[in-house]
């Protein structure tokens, strides 16, 4: 079993006192490290661990701006700190990463570096080949943009009940078992979300020409190309990803669809509405896990100690150094994340908490990714902890799966506790099909350039139907399941980052299984693989955790059985 001994970076090459406040601050290290002779192993060794240095306080400063911009998106120094860095010291930086990726490749001693390099040389290698001088200003435009999405709707509230409510905390009143509230809350969402449309269709199509743009620039056919190179995507294609939509659509869907039945039936509705979907009956109150954040906190912490003492210390070092934001609140942007702070090690969890059950589920999702920093931060380079998404959500989504044998600390009676193993096997049969929506609209809008917005929701539609039971009425909001779309930050912020979610859920249902055969070996090879960071390669990785990197049709079949097992024993013991 790990122990929480998260020790911050000590500087050897910059001076404790060093802070990033403009370009000219980082010039004479830049310059350095550029002109140093690497004359040895040693040599190159040290300018590594140099550079790495360099590396970490800029990415930790700019987490910080990011973390801040994120709390309240109508701070405008906040924001003028964000755009200072993408501005005027982020295209900079790229140009002499480029020289510097240049250096390590050419330098006559590479190839005597050991077996843990091997990961960081070939993404060195890749991004080389990927450079253009002339797309640093579409990127620096593209980070910009990327930051009206939060501010478009991180502001967005609606007036329900007498009160005046951000969105996530208005999505409570649809697991009501009033209708006419749910409905209320339904209308009053999709109305808000219909009021700014236009300026996300605008911002969105300003995004789809840059980027394109970009991979015209780079010397590849379209933007999919282009990023799946970005993303370091080595070890799967888009065919595989396409072989993953089919297997979705052809297993998981009749899982989704003997769920939304069930829950017609315990609504005595002759049809699902979209305000049904997420409803209790009647005479049943939606889960009440916590009152307070700090509740939430406290209650996550012992049940994550429950399940290994070193995950419930690293979210209590996190609350004790002041690393959580969780409470939704007006200007605050949309969503939740992890963001490692690379000099200090330990984390920070961003996030919007209304009351949910479904709060628990993405406080402890995002422990599992600062876990994974945490367990990553002793190894000797900051590039070997930039590890690839599909290992970082494997961490996460796990964690979730994990916690489940110890949830009981949320709830004073078992029926509760029933629900909730439900709502998580139910929405984790529901999320693969969405990763699916996600991803496979994500290719039809990149291998279609130039499209007109009328053809972009025609294939939106089409998509959404492909991955839909046709259970739930959407009759009367034609228009808002048109445009829902727009409701996932990913397409705006990260484009093609989903699909991850949908090879690491596979993998955690692997982890899952395993772990209810043997808890002690699983959770031990679960922490093995992630103290590995980027010093393997995806399949190994998944290897080192006791599963396999696998989204093939047959590997999905057997996972949508097990699932389908777990869903019989919830529902027999309802």
């Amino acid at each position: 079993m790990a122990s929480v001994m998260i020790s911050p970076l000590v500087r050897q090459y910059l001076p404790y006192h060093f802070r990033l406040n403009s370009l000219s601050d980082l010039e004479p290290y830049l310059q350095d490290l550029e002109q140093r002779t690497l004359g040895s192993v040693n040599e190159l060794i040290s300018w590594l661990h140099d550079l790495s240095e360099l590396e970490a306080v800029v990415d930790e400063d700019i987490s910080w701006r990011q973390i801040h911009v994120s709390q309240d998106t109508s701070n405008e120094a906040y924001l003028q700190a964000y755009q200072l860095f993408y501005q005027d010291i982020a295209p900079v930086l790229q140009q002499y990463a480029q020289r510097f990726r240049k250096k390590l490749v050419a330098c006559p001693f590479v190839d005597q570096l050991d077996r843990q390099f091997e990961p960081f040389l070939r993404q060195t290698r890749n991004a080389i080949s990927l450079f253009k001088e002339e797309n640093i200003p579409l990127q620096t435009e593209l980070a910009m943009l990327q930051r009206q999405y939060g501010q478009y709707t991180g502001g967005l509230t609606v007036k329900l009940q007498g009160q005046e409510l951000t969105l996530p905390q208005a999505a409570r009143f649809l697991e009501q078992a009033n209708r006419a509230i749910r409905e209320e809350a339904f209308q009053h969402i999709a109305q808000v979300r219909l009021g700014v449309q236009e300026q996300l269709d605008d911002l969105f199509d300003q995004m789809l020409e840059k980027r394109h743009r970009l991979a015209l620039q780079a010397g590849f056919a379209d933007y999919r190309e282009y990023r799946f190179r970005e993303l370091n995507r080595f070890d799967y294609t888009p065919a595989d990803c396409e072989a993953f939509h089919v297997a979705v659509e052809k297993h998981v869907m009749p899982l989704v669809a003997r769920i939304q039945e069930k829950k017609r039936q315990e609504l005595n509705l002759p049809v699902l509405k979209p305000w049904d979907t997420d409803a209790v009956p009647e005479g049943s109150q939606p889960l009440h896990p916590f009152d307070r954040v700090e509740e939430l906190v406290q209650k996550t912490i012992s049940c994550l100690s429950r399940v290994d003492r070193f995950f419930g210390e690293v979210l209590s070092e996190m609350q004790r150094r002041g690393h959580l934001d969780l409470e939704s609140r007006k200007n605050k942007a949309p969503g939740g994340f992890n963001c490692s702070l690379a000099e200090q090690g330990l984390p920070f969890i961003f996030m919007n908490a209304s009351g949910q059950w479904q709060d628990v589920v993405t406080l402890v999702h995002e422990t599992g990714h600062a876990v994974h920093a945490v367990l990553s931060h002793p190894l000797q380079l900051q590039a070997f902890k930039e590890y690839p998404m599909e290992i970082a959500e494997l961490a996460s989504m796990s964690m979730e799966l994990f916690s489940m044998q110890a949830w009981e600390v949320y709830f004073s009676n078992e029926d509760d506790l029933q629900h909730a193993r439900r709502l998580q096997i139910e929405r984790i049969i529901g999320l693969l099909p969405w990763i699916a929506t996600i991803d496979a609209f994500q290719h039809w809008l990149y291998t279609h350039p130039g499209h007109s917005r009328v053809q972009r929701q025609q294939a939106w539609l089409q998509t959404l139907d492909r991955f839909s039971t046709g259970l739930v009425d959407w009759s009367g909001w034609e228009q808002y399941r048109a445009i829902s779309w727009q409701k996932q930050l990913h397409l705006f912020e990260v484009p093609f980052y989903y699909i991850e979610y949908g090879i690491a859920q596979l993998g955690a249902i692997a982890m899952w299984k395993a772990y209810e055969q043997n808890p002690k070996q699983t959770l031990n090879q679960y922490q093995c693989a992630l103290q590995l960071g980027n010093t393997r390669s995806l399949p190994e990785l998944y290897r080192e955790a006791g599963i396999r990197f696998d989204f093939s049709p047959e590997y999905i079949s057997a996972l949508a059985q097990f699932l389908h097992n777990q869903l019989n024993q919830v529902y027999t013991h309802q």
